[in-house]
């Protein structure tokens, strides 16, 4: 989503930034007297941990026998953590005071950067309301999300507001349902459901530039997440129809297909093609992986150009998204922080072996996974994947199969999308403060040392 225009900070808003950094400091020390105190211990916890992730790694690699020993030495090595911190003897004190300074910083950061949804709302009520439209259609999928389009009413609450619903049933092309609600003279279309569900109709309201309302009606909502809205209040969505706001986001096509989310190829894309996938997802999965990732796995057949322009060995994963994700921030884990860059975010993983997934592991967990020899990420207008035969495919969920090359394309501020005034309207990852990060640090900073505003 576009960023917010930021005014000088106020008195409070530099107070708040230096008791961040001082909160944050105070609660670092503590963590490291405590280590000092109880090195031992703490190591034999974290070697404990790693054999702990190596042995997951064999069991979800491996089968019979030497998925049942790593399983064992898995358990083993779990009670040597829980031993290592135990006579790592860590007080409850030092760790509730840990936290709360933690927590404190946080969110003093949040305060001094306007990064908390009260300070988000209060801009957003500052911009100018979108068009009353004459015609707003909405489509539904009464099915979807466990048919939260019927739990919610959802057709006669449109009709209270003046907006036509429209019943996507069995058999239904949702494609020309879309174009057929313009060719009416929809002006506002929008969606109840599902992400696939929201790429296709945003992808006809795209092409003939009317505004489009997102009305998180789906299973996990992903794309409702990223442009901010609440996932759990269904009907407030409909009033983006007639109390809104617009913006311009972006959207991407692979192989000429619209997607909001992510497309990926390889582990994961062959995971979903499984009919017995969405009744059994763990089991499936779990029969599944060591096909993929044992020692008599055959590498993936992916040809990319990585992001120096030289040609780059097949992947384990590779996830296609649009607009990047900030997959390693914590509190902003697997969410975009703008819709607006006109890039994708394409992200390959290559994992050799238990080694690497150890290591792997290791680096994700302490925010540093773009230190994996095996990770490749970078943001590009177009990415193109080769294959020696039929790519298997998961485009915002949907399990599809595409002839090689499968063409990535970023399509720069495609979508108008309109967003209720009292909603967020930005990602978790907009809102995110990492205060580990040195550039987080530096713009609180800024703004403790920022001269007096008059405001």
């Amino acid at each position: 989503m576009p960023a917010l225009e930021r005014r000088p900070p106020t008195a409070g808003e530099r107070a708040t930034a230096l008791a961040a950094l001082v909160t944050a400091l105070a609660a670092v020390v503590l963590v490291l007297i405590g280590i000092a105190v109880h090195l031992i211990p703490i190591i034999v916890a974290a070697i404990g941990l790693l054999i702990f992730i190596t042995g997951c790694w064999y069991v979800v690699s491996r089968r019979g026998a030497v998925r049942v020993i790593s399983a064992m030495v898995a358990v083993a090595s779990l009670v040597a953590v829980i031993t290592g911190f135990f006579f790592a003897g860590l007080s409850l004190w030092r760790l509730a005071l840990v936290i709360a300074l933690s927590a404190l910083s946080v969110g003093s950061a949040r305060h001094a950067l306007r990064r908390g949804a009260a300070a988000i709302r209060a801009d957003m009520a500052q911009q100018a309301n979108a068009a009353q439209p004459d015609y707003p259609v909405l489509i539904m999928n009464p099915k979807s999300g466990g048919g939260k389009a019927e739990r919610f009413h959802l057709a006669d609450e449109c009709r209270k507001r003046g907006i036509e619903p429209v019943l996507l049933g069995p058999g239904d092309d949702l494609l020309q349902l879309a174009e057929d609600a313009v060719g009416r003279g929809a002006d506002v279309i929008g969606m109840a459901g599902g992400d696939g569900s929201q790429a296709l109709v945003a992808s006809v309201a795209a092409r003939h530039d009317i505004p489009y309302v997102c009305v998180p009606a789906g299973t996990r909502n992903h794309f409702a997440l990223d442009l901010g809205l609440d996932r759990s209040d269904v009907t407030g969505a409909l009033d983006a129809f007639a109390d809104g706001i617009e913006r311009r986001i972006d959207l991407a096509t692979v192989n000429g297909r619209t997607f909001v989310n992510n497309a990926s190829l390889g582990l994961y894309a062959k995971v979903v093609q499984s009919p017995e996938y969405r009744n059994a997802k763990l089991r499936t999965a779990a029969a599944m992986l060591p096909d993929f990732l044992g020692p008599d796995s055959a590498p993936l057949d992916l040809r990319f150009t990585g992001p120096d322009d030289t040609a780059a060995p097949g992947a384990q994963l590779i996830l296609v998204s649009n607009d990047p994700y900030q997959l390693v921030q914590f509190g902003g884990r697997g969410t975009r922080e703008r819709m607006d860059s006109g890039m994708l975010g394409v992200v390959a993983v290559t994992i050799a072996d238990a080694a690497d997934a150890s290591r792997f592991a290791a680096l994700e967990a302490t925010g540093q996974v773009r230190r994996f020899s095996g990770w490749l990420e970078w943001s590009t207008q177009r990415f193109e994947v080769s294959a020696g035969g039929a790519v298997e495919v998961g485009v915002d969920g949907e399990a599809l199969t595409m002839d090689p090359p499968v063409v990535f394309e970023s399509r720069p501020g495609a979508l108008r999308v309109r967003l209720p005034r009292r909603t967020v309207g930005v990602s978790p990852a907009a809102r995110a403060v990492n205060l580990l990060s040195v550039s987080t640090v530096a713009e609180l900073w800024q703004v403790a040392a920022a001269p007096r505003s008059l405001a």
